[in-house]
């Protein structure tokens, strides 16, 4: 990474395409969780922004691996690295356990949404913009 005058930009740029890809999917299947949209079926919006959200946290993980290796040092540091990895541990359990709670039930979502699962679909939001407002600002402190 530091002996390419390309390598870092470019896996750089890669790291917001994954930033991008995961973000917008959780933000816009957070807010359909929380009844923004309801006019589109719960379990046809959950299928379309997963596969997504997944492949941009793949990306991110990726990405995030060889840009701190470039920096580990300095991002050690950094007073924001250890909350921005807890953010993203947090909202990665946070997933995994949406997942495993209520997938089955995405189908009567509309009718009589849990408000539990509602409460997990509000911290994924948190967390996830959370995550990239303190990887951004990790360039500035």
């Amino acid at each position: 990474m530091r002996t390419s005058a390309f390598a870092y930009p470019a896996v750089n740029l890669l790291h917001v395409l994954g930033l991008v890809l995961l973000l917008g999917a959780m933000l816009l299947l957070d807010l359909r969780l929380l009844g923004v949209g309801r006019r589109l079926p719960m379990p046809e919006v959950s299928a379309l922004l997963t596969p997504l959200a997944a492949a941009g946290l793949l990306i991110l993980l990726g990405t995030g691996a060889l840009l701190f290796a470039a920096d580990a040092a300095p991002l050690l540091r950094n007073p924001l690295f250890i909350p921005k990895m807890a953010c993203i541990a947090l909202g990665v359990v946070n997933a995994i356990a949406f997942r495993f709670l209520w997938a089955g039930r995405l189908a009567r979502w509309d009718s009589t949404p849990p408000l539990r699962a509602r409460l997990q679909a509000g911290a994924s939001l948190l967390l996830w913009v959370a995550a990239a407002c303190l990887g951004r600002l990790l360039a500035y402190m």
